[in-house]
């Protein structure tokens, strides 16, 4: 090969492995993400000069950025092999124009890290793909004007450091309009019967009366899952409790016998194989990985080599893929898990340049996941579920035999159901666990009509209409991509951007939304109904499709975007229209006894209810769909009582109150003009439960229980932002749940505190070992944040970093790198030194 070649990656770990691949011939350096990217605290585009563009180098880039023209003076030969999408596409553009390579440039696109796919991307290099380039620029665009232009807005009208985003607005509000389907629920109860019967032979199982006298009896199908309500009472008996308990005494007397008998095979097919927005689904569902862990494992795992390229919404798969999978079906269960043909799933995706192959494992022969030994846990757990979906997308269906019976005393009707698993086809691959959780296997005896049977008890079980369950990270996700709003490289963004911004919090799963969101969603509804529009939204991405495959101008779609146009407003027209702020921010409840409004206000420093005068501060996590007007009348008028006098401090004579803030309960001593000192109260207190004696003591804190007997240091019992603990010179330890901190003693004290310090910092990963030294290399969880250490030296994680980001190498160099530096030097004059002039 003549000539000296550079090939520019984005990050360090992809660089890695493709030297392992190539070898020495190629000098491979990362750009470590973007270069380049648009001024953090200003707009960046000009919208009265064609959406022009002003891009910035940021400071921490400007090293990076010297090391890449350095290589690049070497080079006869640019090989840009970023990742094969619209953000690669861009970063690569952005090396061309901030390097200024000016010596030949070929694009390098491969979707995974094999030799196959690498060596055959050098025989298909191509010119940067100006389309892609100008869709990704116009996405930012549209970005950068909704966020910077309605953000704003929402920092006067509701609360400061709100944001309004593209994508992210749109995901709130599915969220919001999922809890006003909650609070507009209205619940039914119904009742039926369960009954155990029993053959000749006393092999017993349970069935469910369906009909009375020839008419049905009401099951969840026949309401209404919206209101809750049923939908029609003609043809169909809704069961009371007394009527339930009644009939009970009158079918305990009948002699049953089997009715009908009834089998019905059926099949189940697997799922397509794996696209971003399904892994992140099936990761969540089965290993209760957030989408953000699901991505950077993912990202670890294709710059690894392990698997093909994990942004992708295609279901396709490659005809090497295809021959990998069926030979090891062939060889692991044999040819009659074997369909005759491979099977081939069609795919949404309209955008060809930007259809990859599905998430699978790389190359021609799939790496086995029981060798995995080395990598770690969450590697072998994600690769695992990978490697499964894709042999078993290329399976048989499984056969299954549904047996349906029907036992009758000539008046009432009871049914039995039962499943059995006759071939387990695709689900041999789980182990005869269906991928999609379709349910375990309900055996019944053979029965045979005619055939009496005995019945050993009858029982009465009560049912409740629920509202549509909250949307959880993995549904919310299934949501978007349903609508069309989002593409696979946002999803995991957007999860992680609507919690961090306090629009929604998780409660067992659950995406609850705050008030907040609740204000931002009636805002952006009444003043920017566009911009929150499903079908909007969904069209936004597919032009931005239209124009990565050059089929449409950008600058015309970003004029009528902007200025409006063809019936759409335009953002600039909706940013002038005024705000019924009051009203946006006002939710009604309904009226008291007295007849005056009770609402539920949401103010620039957290929501409160208001009924006339009274006025009662909200709990910022109360989830909105559970505020009734009986509880909110309820806690208007216990909010009332607060602040609460509970009397005077003995010591300081100061009046001690109880107050009720954003975040809960808690003591004042002294009013508000000289309060002196603040206390939450104790961990599942309630405010009834205080009294002045427990409130002084509780101000009293942090409260000193005596010289340790080791070093003589004071130790201090104390109430904290996470809750009680301990403190005795440098040595700190949270007392255990149950125990009460107001009656703690020295000598329990003490203990609690040697069994902190004897505890060592919690392993968060496993790296491996040190290449040179042997030794362990982990990243702990320690007192300032995660830290990686070698036992001897320790280095902390950026606090924008994750440990699922480190792999061995980069601990190895940064642990180096911290060693050469050699023992921290001490500050002269210790801590109270004054500075020099």
């Amino acid at each position: 090969m003549a000539g000296h070649h550079l090939i520019i990656v984005e990050s360090p770990s992809k660089a890695r492995t493709l030297q392992k691949v190539l070898g020495d011939k190629y000098d491979i350096v990362a750009s470590v993400g973007h270069i380049r990217d648009l001024p953090p605290r200003e707009m960046g585009v000009d919208a009265d000069h064609d959406f022009q563009i002003t891009y910035q180098v940021a400071p921490d880039k400007k090293k990076i950025i010297s090391q890449l023209k350095k290589a690049l003076s070497k080079a006869d030969i640019v090989y840009l092999a970023t990742d094969p999408d619209r953000e690669g596409e861009a970063i690569s553009w952005a090396l061309i124009e901030t390097l200024n390579i000016k010596v030949p440039t070929y694009r390098l696109v491969f979707h995974e890290l094999t030799s196959s796919a690498i060596l055959n991307a050098f025989d298909n290099t191509r010119p940067i793909d100006m389309n892609l380039v100008r869709a990704q620029e116009t996405r930012r665009i549209l970005d950068r004007l909704v966020g910077y232009e309605i953000s704003p807005v929402l920092w006067r009208k509701i609360a400061p450091r709100l944001s309004a985003g593209r994508v992210q607005s749109v995901a709130i509000r599915l969220v919001v309009e999922r809890e006003r389907t909650r609070y507009a629920f209205n619940p039914s109860q119904w009742w039926d019967l369960e009954a155990t019967f029993t053959t000749a032979k006393n092999e017993s199982f349970s069935a469910t009366l369906i009909s009375i006298d020839g008419n049905r009896l009401v099951n969840s199908k026949d309401f209404d899952r919206t209101s809750g309500q049923l939908k029609s009472k003609k043809g169909v008996i809704l069961l009371e409790r007394e009527a339930a308990h009644a009939l009970i005494d009158r079918l305990t007397k009948s002699a049953w016998s089997v009715t009908k008998v009834q089998e019905k095979p059926s099949t189940s097919n697997p799922s397509p194989p794996f696209t971003t927005s399904t892994l992140q689904q099936a990761a969540a569902n089965k290993l209760n990985f957030s989408p953000k862990r699901t991505m950077l494992v993912a990202q670890k795992l294709y710059e690894g080599g392990y698997i093909t390229y994990m942004r992708t919404d295609s279901t396709t798969l490659s005809r090497e893929a295809l021959e990998a999978a069926r030979k090891l079906i062939l060889d692991r269960f044999g040819g009659d898990y074997l369909p005759p043909k491979p099977l081939v799933y069609k795919t949404k995706v309209k955008n060809a340049q930007e259809a990859h192959e599905a998430i699978r494992p790389a190359g021609a022969k799939f790496q086995d996941p029981e060798q995995m030994t080395s990598q770690e846990n969450d590697w072998r757990r994600l690769y695992l579920l990978i490697y499964q979906r894709t042999l078993a997308c290329q399976m048989v269906p499984a056969k299954i035999r549904k047996t349906t019976v029907d036992l009758s005393d000539d008046g009432a009707v009871f049914q039995a159901a039962g499943k059995v698993i006759e071939f387990p086809g695709y689900m041999a691959v789980y182990q005869r666990t269906s991928d999609d959780d379709a349910g375990d296997e309900i055996t019944l005896p053979k029965l045979r009509k005619g055939e009496q049977i005995g019945c050993q008890e009858i029982s009465p079980k009560e049912h409740n209409t629920k509202p549509t369950a909250r949307y959880t990270e993995a549904t919310l996700i299934k949501e978007l991509e349903s609508l069309g709003i989002g593409r696979p490289s946002t999803y995991a963004s957007i999860m992680d951007t609507i919690q961090r911004r306090e629009y929604v919090f998780k409660k067992s799963g659950a995406l609850i939304p705050t008030f907040t969101a609740v204000g931002v969603v009636r805002l952006m509804e009444a003043n920017f109904a566009e911009l929150v529009d499903y079908q909007f939204t969904a069209r936004m991405e597919d032009v931005l499709d239209e124009i990565s495959r050059g089929e449409r101008e950008h600058l015309p779609y970003l004029h009528r975007f902007y200025f409006g146009g063809n019936g759409d407003t335009g953002l600039k027209a909706m940013l002038s229209a005024p705000i019924e702020i009051r009203r946006i921010c006002t939710i009604p409840l309904g009226h008291g006894k007295d007849d005056v409004p009770v609402t539920v206000r949401i103010g620039r420093y957290g929501p409160y209810l208001e009924h006339g005068d009274s006025r009662t501060s909200l709990d910022v996590d109360t989830p909105p769909a559970d505020i009734t007007l009986e509880w909110a009348l309820d806690r208007l008028e216990k909010g009332s009582e607060y602040p609460k006098e509970l009397g005077q401090d003995p010591e300081s004579g100061q009046t001690v109150l109880l107050k009720k803030g954003r975040f809960g309960f808690y003591l004042q001593l002294g009013s508000d003009s000289e309060k002196l000192k603040q206390k939450s109260l104790l961990p599942g207190q309630a405010p009834e439960e205080v009294n002045l004696e427990i409130a002084t003591q509780i101000l009293s804190l942090p409260k000193d229980l005596g010289p340790h007997p080791d070093t003589g240091e004071p130790v201090l019992v104390d109430l904290g932002k996470y809750g009680p603990y301990l403190k005795s010179g440098q040595t700190n330890g949270q007392i255990p749940k149950g125990e009460d901190l107001l009656s703690i003693e020295l000598d329990r004290a003490v203990e609690i505190l040697q069994g902190s310090k004897r505890k060592t910092p919690a392993i968060l990963r496993e790296l491996g070992d040190h290449p040179k030294t042997g030794a362990k290399i982990t990243v702990k969880s320690g007192r300032y944040g995660p830290y990686i250490t070698d036992g001897t030296t320790n280095v902390s994680l950026r606090k924008d970093e994750e440990p699922e980001q480190i792999d061995l190498a980069e601990a190895v160099k940064r642990l180096a790198a911290k060693a050469a530096l050699g023992p921290p030097k001490r500050r002269r004059g210790g801590r109270g030194a004054s500075k020099r002039a």
